[in-house]
This record gives structure tokens, C-alpha cells and sequence, in this order.
């Protein structure tokens, strides 16, 4: 008596015989795994809409309205004229507008080349003492200015930049009193004077991430340079900075923005003064929004800071990616 085969064919192919079509479970598969990646992908969005909501909220929703501000002239509580470009004229023929926006070019070094320079010597330096505690404590003193607010920095510094200040009496103690002098009030001297604040601030964060890029450099790299006789100009410059090209881009990219669009740091030390020589686009956006109530004026001039913002920033970012 001969035992019955075993039938490994699906029960619906059975049921149709066995001239009836053969269904693979294949199809089945695949249709279960596009039915998960669209659950994944909902639940995706689900979790994605608050943060959404609140970016055209309070980012895309106010960039629109100051776009369609910028073609009117308002003043906030009245009737809107249209005035086509002409608020982007003014801003652009107006010589203290015109600056402000170099003042911000001019803050630019001390907010970006100083802090990003310091901290890469820092940064070698602390890499190359290589004390667990000194550097552990090194990192926490440089950064604590990064957690200080802007405003508090301000003030306090503009209380060491006074006439009887610390930065005066210092130069006292080592003898150079016929320099002092009190630093924010002077014109040639505040721009400076501000921009070192911005120095003070940036250099402890441009510092801590470039020490953790450093660690990431492959340490074979030091070592073969070094039995190569290369010495400390040559390993910094041939590893280090090319090994930190990424960290470095970031570090302008936030510091360049900082510097052209700096506000607290100068409105709780000079507002802008004396006169008009540390004024920058976000005090002068300030005053012509809420002290002379010019909402289109403000608008574009806000929005010429943005697309120069831009206009700054995106190059760093391409030139970057084309070398990589």
C-alpha cells in the first residue's frame, strides 16, 4: 500500500487542482512590507506635525508676513500703503543702513577668525598635553562663557570697559596707563572693544569642537608624520586642519551668522553707540521697527539680512562639499 504524498503547494493552489493557478506566497510578503513602510512612514508624520506645526508657526508663517510687510509702508497700527520696492531702495541708499552692514562685515573677524583660530591652537594644545583632569577642566572653563546669556555678557563686560574698569586697571598694574581709556565710549575703539566680547563668548565652543573632532584624527596618522621628523607647524598644518575641514565649516557657518546677525551683545553694551559706530542691522532693524514704527522699512531691511546672510553662507557650505 503506498503512503499518500505530502502536498507542500499552498491550500489555495490545492483547492484549485492541480491544473488550477499556483498562487506564490511572495506577493503576499511584499504586500506586507509596503503595508508596514506605510504604517512607518504615518507614524513618521504623526511624530514630525507638532514640530512642524511650530516651524510654519512661528518661522515660515512670519517670514511670509515680513516679506508682504516689506512692500508697504506701515506703521503698525494704521492703514498699509503700498510702496512696491521702495523700502528695499531706501536700504540700500540709505549710508547708515549701509554701516550698520558694514560694521557686521567688520565683526566678522573678531567673532569668526579670532574664535575659530584660538581654538584650533587650543584645541592642539590641550590635545597634546594629554592630562585627563587638565583637559576635563580646560573644556569646562572655555565653555562656560557659551552657557553665560548674551545680554548678562554684555553688561558685565561693559562694566570692565569702564573708565575704572578691570581692563584699565590691569593695564595700570603693568604700566601702560596712557592707553586707558573708557572703551565702548570711544569711537575708535567700541567696534573692537565689542567684538572681543563676541571673541570671549565663541572661542570656548569653537574650542570643545574642535577638540572632539581632533579625537576622531586616526592617531596612526601623528605618529608616521612624527617618525618622518615633522615637526609641531608641519603635523598641525598636514593633519590636524585637513582632519578638522568639516568641524572648521560648521564653526565659520554659526560664527559668520552670529556676527551678521548679532544683537544682544551690542544693545546691552553701546545700543549702538557712541554715535553710530557699533551700530549693526539687528539694532538698526530694532530701532526702525519699534522706536520710529516703520514695520515696512524694518521688514526689508530684515529680509536684505537674511538673503546676505545667505548669500555669505551657502558659498562656505559648496565649497566645502566640492572638497570633500
Amino acid at each position: 500500500m503506498s503512503s499518500p504524498s505530502l502536498d507542500a503547494r499552498p491550500s489555495a493552489a490545492r483547492d484549485a487542482g492541480a491544473d488550477g493557478p499556483i498562487l506564490s506566497v511572495r506577493p503576499t510578503r511584499r504586500v506586507a512590507a509596503r503595508a508596514t513602510a506605510r504604517r512607518a512612514a504615518l507614524t513618521g508624520w504623526i511624530l514630525l506635525l507638532p514640530a512642524l506645526a511650530a516651524y510654519i508657526g512661528f518661522v515660515i508663517w512670519p517670514l511670509i508676513q515680513g516679506v508682504q510687510y516689506s512692500f508697504y509702508d506701515w506703521n503698525g497700527i494704521g492703514l498699509a500703503e503700498w510702496v512696491g520696492v521702495q523700502n528695499y531702495v531706501t536700504v540700500f541708499t540709505d549710508p547708515v543702513l549701509l554701516g550698520s552692514i558694514l560694521n557686521a562685515f567688520i565683526l566678522i573677524v573678531f567673532f569668526t577668525v579670532i574664535p575659530v583660530t584660538v581654538g584650533l591652537v587650543l584645541a592642539t594644545l590641550i590635545r597634546s598635553i594629554r592630562a585627563g583632569v587638565f583637559s576635563s577642566a580646560a573644556q569646562t572653563i572655555l565653555f562656560l562663557p557659551q552657557i553665560i546669556p548674551l545680554a548678562a555678557a554684555g553688561i558685565a563686560w561693559s562694566w570692565m570697559y569702564s573708565q575704572t574698569g578691570t581692563i584699565n586697571q590691569i593695564l595700570g598694574w603693568i604700566g601702560l596707563e596712557g592707553i586707558t581709556r573708557s572703551w565702548l565710549a570711544d569711537y575708535a575703539t567700541a567696534l573692537p572693544a565689542v567684538g572681543l566680547i563676541g571673541s570671549w563668548v565663541l572661542t570656548g565652543l569653537c574650542t570643545v569642537l574642535l577638540l572632539t573632532g581632533i579625537g576622531k584624527i586616526d592617531t596612526a596618522l601623528y605618529e608616521a608624520i612624527r617618525l618622518d621628523g615633522a615637526g609641531w607647524w608641519r603635523e598641525f598644518f598636514t593633519i590636524t586642519v585637513p582632519g578638522l575641514r568639516q568641524e572648521i565649516v560648521v564653526l565659520v557657518t554659526l560664527t559668520v551668522i552670529a556676527a551678521l546677525s548679532s544683537f544682544d551683545i551690542i544693545y546691552t553694551s553701546t545700543q549702538g553707540g557712541p554715535g553710530r559706530s557699533t551700530l549693526v542691522p539687528g539694532i538698526s532693524i530694532f530701532r526702525i521697527g519699534f522706536t520710529q514704527s516703520d514695520v515696512g522699512l524694518a521688514s526689508a531691511f530684515g529680509i536684505v539680512l537674511m538673503v546676505l546672510v545667505l548669500a555669505v553662507v551657502l558659498p562656505i557650505q559648496r565649497l566645502s562639499k566640492a572638497n570633500d
